[in-house]
């Protein structure tokens, strides 16, 4: 059956997941009628609060550390939130009793009535994410953002309506479990090694990142970077939904790029000069590369160009990336705590004008971090490692001739030595090239705590 034919009245559903993504589901099946058991393996959630968030009602209930084959059994669906491997051993017990599972995006996707642009890739999401729903939101101020950015989709998704632009981040994670999401365009941005502890191999992380196009047709849009081989011979295989390149190297015949400091778009033989690069804000060629993606998305989900222009023009990046913190006795500190993988932080380097403090190291992703390395191109200063990765990002750097590192246990340790060491003109930069769960509880926390820090130094 197909998944947009569901009625969740009177279904029995487990969540598995009890963040912001397993609520999100949570609350919406509650509204449509389902009956709910909220299912986590931390059994040091606080259980009342986690009940609070759902004002009481009868129709959850929280299952806490173990799920057992009854629950399973009375189940009709399993909704599972990106975090959670598919190959968990209870996930495996739910498949196994031929229980239906979804994630959480596909949820939203079975109540939703708006007009998506789904973004994925390994990096730049968030930012072309963020950007594209300033876009939507200049032009329509009721556009929403939702997706892998922190915003639940399913918070929203039964209250959109037909015509409503919606911009969503979309992670490999939550296309696993997509079945019948169909956005109208969609974009991939890059291609680079990622999550391998997940995906093992390269080539099923990019085919995880493809699945983002598979219900569309060729009334949709698929906006792609040309300049990324990854991406490109992928492209050029794609017979399903129409291909729209952007490319911030080559003059293209169709699609976004510059030309004499302006990007432009060109459509059917037409051109149209969207916006010069000088009104863009954001650091970085990598976020030139971001915003030629927000225009080509925008245009082809029908706004208008001087709504572009002026939306790019104000916007002034996301917070932890390559985010500004302050500037003290010279030095200018910034928070990437973003950049959770090699590639990332590279383009973070390249945006520093100076000498660099660069803060690295976390959670093992199983990434290698060769390039990155190379990408210090003499303007690395020292490197300052910690977390589970240090060792690992140490002998790497060792191998490359790297030797200017040093090891902290902290990240407040980290700040405290490179606000001892860094000079007038140079940079502090937190670009770990890591994720962040073996020390803190996500990025967000990392950069919050990191800019906490920079700001308690003392003049």
């Amino acid at each position: 059956m197909n998944n947009r034919e569901w009625k969740m009245e009177g279904k029995k559903v487990i969540v598995a997941g009890a963040g912001r993504s397993g609520i999100g589901s949570t609350k919406l099946l509650l509204r449509h009628g389902a009956e709910v058991t909220l299912y986590d393996q931390n059994e040091t959630l606080d259980k009342e609060a986690l009940l609070k968030e759902f004002g009481g009602s009868d129709h959850v209930k929280l299952a806490i550390g173990n799920l057992s084959m009854e629950e399973i059994r009375e189940a009709d669906l399993m909704v599972i939130s990106p975090g959670i491997p598919l190959d968990t051993p209870f996930v495996n017990r739910v498949r196994d009793a031929e229980v239906p599972v979804w994630g959480e995006i596909e949820l939203a996707a079975l109540f939703n009535k708006g007009r998506i642009a789904g973004i994925t890739g390994t990096n730049g999401k968030t930012t072309t994410t963020s950007l594209v729903g300033a876009i939507f939101q200049a032009y329509k101020a009721d556009s929403l953002i939702v997706g892998n950015i922190g915003t639940p989709f399913t918070l929203y998704a039964d209250q959109t309506y037909e015509g409503q632009l919606i911009s969503a981040e979309i992670s490999p994670f939550q296309l696993d479990t997509v079945y019948s999401l169909h956005p109208e365009v969609t974009a991939l941005l890059n291609l680079t090694p990622d999550h391998l502890n997940r995906y093992i191999t390269f080539e099923n992380y990019a085919d995880a990142k493809m699945k983002i196009i598979e219900n569309q047709t060729m009334e949709d849009s698929f906006v792609v970077n040309y300049d990324d081989p990854e991406v490109r011979k992928r492209a050029e295989k794609v017979t399903n939904v129409r291909v729209v390149y952007f490319s911030r190297i080559k003059e293209l015949e169709e699609g976004a790029f510059l030309r004499n400091g302006w990007i432009i778009f060109r459509e059917n033989g037409k051109e149209t000069e969207v916006l010069p690069l000088s009104e863009i804000r954001i650091l970085g060629n990598h976020n030139v590369e971001n915003v030629l993606a927000a225009v080509a998305i925008s245009v082809r989900m029908g706004v208008p160009a001087e709504v572009i222009r002026k939306a790019v023009a104000d916007f002034k990046g996301v917070e932890h990336r390559i985010e500004y913190v302050r500037t003290l006795h010279g030095v200018s500190y910034y928070n990437d705590s973003k950049g959770t993988n090699p590639d990332a932080a590279i383009k973070a380097i390249q945006a520093m004008k100076g000498k660099t403090y660069l803060i690295g190291g976390g959670y093992d992703k199983h990434n290698t971090y060769d390039e990155w390395i190379e990408a210090f191109d003499g303007k690395v200063r020292c490197l300052v490692l910690l977390g589970e990765t240090a060792q690992a990002i140490a002998e790497c750097a060792k191998s490359h001739g790297f030797l200017q590192y040093v090891f902290v246990d902290t990240l407040e340790e980290a700040v405290r030595f490179c606000h001892e060491h860094a000079r007038e003109g140079e940079d502090v930069l937190l670009s770990p090239a890591c994720a962040s769960w073996d020390m803190f509880k996500d990025f967000e926390q990392r950069g919050e705590l990191f800019k906490e820090y920079v700001n308690q130094l003392e003049e």
